[in-house]
C-alpha cells in the first residue's frame, strides 16, 4: 500500500486525495460521513477531498434521495488522468520554449541536488542529443539508480548517441559497449567526481550520500573541456588489450 501511496503522491495528489480516493477504490460506494470515517479526517477535509477528486474524474457520485453516494471510476482512469496533463503540458510547451529562450544567460550555471536533481542532469543530456563524453565515472549511476541507468540506456538509444568514457582500467562495470565505448588510462585514482561534456554543455557531478551536480552551459568552456578529453582519449587504451 506505501508504494500505492507514494505513486499517487508523485502525481500530486495530497494526502487527503489519497486517502479519500483510496477508500472509494477498496471499500466502493460510500456516503460521505462514512467516507471520513474510513479515510480518519473530518467530514470538511473529507468534502474538499471530494470535490478535487471529482474535477480529476477519479470519482462520481449518484443521488439516492436526497443523498450523494460517492464512488471511485476504475483505476484506468488514473492513465487518462496522466494523459491529459500530458497534454495540457505539451500545448503550454511552444510559449514556455519562446519565454526560456528570451531570457536566457550566456554562460549560466545551475547547480542540483540529490537524486531528483541527479536525474534532472541526465534527462537534459537526453534532450540535448549531443554525443556524451565521460570521464571520472565508477558506475555510480547504475548502482545507485538502477532502474533510472536502464531507462536511460533505452532512451539514449532511442535518441541515435553514443557515450565515450574514460575510467580506471581496474572499473568492474562499464555498462553496455554497443551504445558506448570505453578506454582507460593508467595510474587513474578512484573518484567520486563525474565529467560529462556534450554540445555546448558540461555537468560535473558529485556522487556523494546526498549527490549534487552542475550544468556549465558555455561553448567555449565545453569546447576547453573536449579538448582536454580528446587528449586522454587519444592516450587511452583500450580494455583487454
Amino acid at each position: 500500500m506505501a508504494e500505492v501511496e507514494k505513486t499517487l503522491e508523485k502525481l500530486g495528489f495530497s494526502p487527503n486525495e489519497i486517502k479519500v480516493y483510496l477508500t472509494l477504490n477498496d471499500r466502493g460506494s460510500m456516503k460521505a460521513g462514512r467516507i471520513a470515517k474510513f479515510a480518519k479526517i473530518d467530514r470538511s477535509s473529507c468534502y474538499n477531498a471530494l470535490k478535487l477528486l471529482l474535477e480529476k474524474g477519479l470519482a462520481s457520485y449518484v443521488l439516492i434521495g436526497e443523498i450523494k453516494w460517492f464512488q471511485a471510476t476504475g483505476p484506468k482512469r488514473l492513465l487518462e488522468f496522466v494523459k491529459e496533463q500530458e497534454e495540457e503540458v505539451n500545448s503550454i510547451l511552444p510559449m514556455l520554449h519562446e519565454r526560456h529562450k528570451a531570457n536566457k544567460i550566456e554562460g549560466q550555471v545551475r547547480l542540483f541536488k540529490g537524486i531528483k536533481g541527479v536525474k534532472s542532469i541526465f534527462m537534459d543530456i537526453l534532450r540535448t542529443g549531443k554525443d556524451n563524453y565521460v570521464f571520472g565515472s565508477e558506475g555510480q549511476l547504475s548502482e545507485k539508480m538502477p532502474e533510472f541507468a536502464y531507462q536511460f540506456d533505452r532512451m539514449k538509444k532511442e535518441k541515435g548517441f553514443k557515450t565515450k568514457l574514460l575510467c580506471r582500467k581496474d572499473r568492474k562495470e562499464i555498462g553496455h559497449k554497443k551504445y558506448s565505448d570505453h578506454r582507460y588510462l593508467p595510474n587513474v585514482s578512484e573518484s567520486s567526481a563525474v565529467t560529462n561534456i556534450y554540445g555546448d554543455k558540461m555537468t560535473i557531478i558529485i556522487w556523494t550520500d546526498e549527490p549534487e551536480g552542475i550544468i556549465i552551459e558555455n561553448a567555449a568552456a565545453a569546447k576547453a573541456y573536449k579538448s582536454y578529453f580528446d587528449f586522454m582519449w587519444k592516450n587511452g587504451k583500450e580494455f583487454g588489450k
